[in-house]
């Protein structure tokens, strides 16, 4: 007999993936954790019976988080990832060599610890001597690190759970007094076919927040629907205005520089989003 599982990413619509084997499964104090083994996507990370990340697609989403604002940003050093606990964005920000340090805000501790068990690949780079590992509340961080980092990274879960707070006008708010008078930050931002009003609230909140702001994609096939939106907050530095001689080549399966670019060029009913 098979077995199958289906992420329910609406009440008429899901994805589904055959399971070879469970790993581990656990109610955490902050939600249901399952790792698993596919046999299309390789090993799963679920939380709340959403698909977190997977061996087969995880460097597109890693990629893009990290990416985009890190060569957004001219000289990046300190740098924040809230949420994250499987380790892929940190793998990311440390290719860049002017990173000096890199710190994870995960609230959910077990996921950083199954994550180095099943998801090494992704997970790898966690214990690296640039990386400030802490389990905390990422909300709580962010207000009481006024003026510290160059380039700040939501990589949350969807808005349920532990990650309510972490798409409020006032994390934003928070966000922006955090970062340097020339930070960066990006969030991800769900998808524009099930979640409209999310990418309308969450872009008008931090266009009110800071003075550039910027919707950009990526393709994604176990995210719902597949196309992915992620929302960038500058205070100066704008992405559609890097300089050519900024750009690096680096070990990307995803990202180059004619992405960067691309992947701000919107579909018509994507970027009504915006208005």
């Amino acid at each position: 007999m098979s077995i199958w599982f289906t992420e329910k990413q609406t009440k008429n619509f899901g994805i589904t993936a055959k399971i070879k084997q469970t790993y581990h499964s656990e109610q955490t104090d902050f939600q249901k954790l399952d790792m698993v083994e596919t046999a299309e996507f390789g090993n799963m990370l679920l939380l709340d019976g959403m698909v977190m990340t997977t061996e087969k697609d995880e460097f597109v989403y890693h990629e893009m988080v990290a990416h985009v604002p890190l060569f957004t940003h001219p000289d990046p050093k300190n740098v924040l990832v809230v949420g994250g606990g499987d380790g892929g964005v940190i793998r990311e920000i440390l290719k860049h060599p002017g990173v000096e340090k890199a710190t994870l805000v995960e609230i959910d501790g077990k996921v950083i610890e199954y994550s180095k068990e099943y998801l090494p690949s992704i997970a790898g780079k966690l214990d690296d001597p640039r990386v400030d590992v802490q389990v905390d509340d990422g909300f709580m961080h962010i207000a009481k690190s006024e003026g510290t980092y160059d380039v700040i990274m939501v990589d949350s879960t969807e808005p349920v759970g532990p990650a309510v707070n972490l798409f409020t006008k006032g994390f934003y708010e928070g966000i922006s007094k955090a970062l340097k008078e020339d930070g960066v930050f990006v969030a991800q931002t769900d998808n524009p076919w099930f979640q409209q009003d999310l990418i309308r609230t969450v872009f008008r909140d931090v266009r009110e927040t800071f003075p550039i702001t910027r919707l950009y994609t990526a393709n994604i096939p176990t995210y719902p629907s597949g196309l992915w939106t992620f929302t960038i907050g500058s205070k100066k530095h704008d992405p559609l205005e890097v300089p050519d001689e900024r750009f690096h080549d680096m070990d990307t399966k995803y990202y180059t520089k004619a992405i960067h670019k691309a992947a701000f060029a919107l579909p018509k009913f994507v970027e009504d989003l915006t208005r």
